[in-house]
């Protein structure tokens, strides 16, 4: 099963920031974007994982065109 959910990836001193507004506290960061796509999607993984074994409930998945992002931010 895959599950995919859209990530706002904003550059900040320095880095590449990600996180996934349907994922509560799911974030990720990377010194380049390629990095930070990595792993973001590990620690999207992760949080799925986590959640299934301990819920099994999973949240539903926003549309991209329905996330607000600031001017630095984008999504992905």
């Amino acid at each position: 099963m895959k599950f995919v959910y859209p990530a706002v990836i904003r550059e900040e001193e320095g880095c590449f920031k990600v996180s996934f507004p349907d994922l509560k506290d799911c974030i990720a960061e990377g010194a380049t974007l390629e990095a930070a796509i990595e792993n973001a999607k590990e620690a999207e993984k992760n949080w799925i994982t986590v959640e299934l074994e301990d819920e099994g409930i999973l949240p539903e998945i926003t549309a991209v065109s329905d996330i607000v992002t600031a001017e630095n931010e984008i999504v992905r």
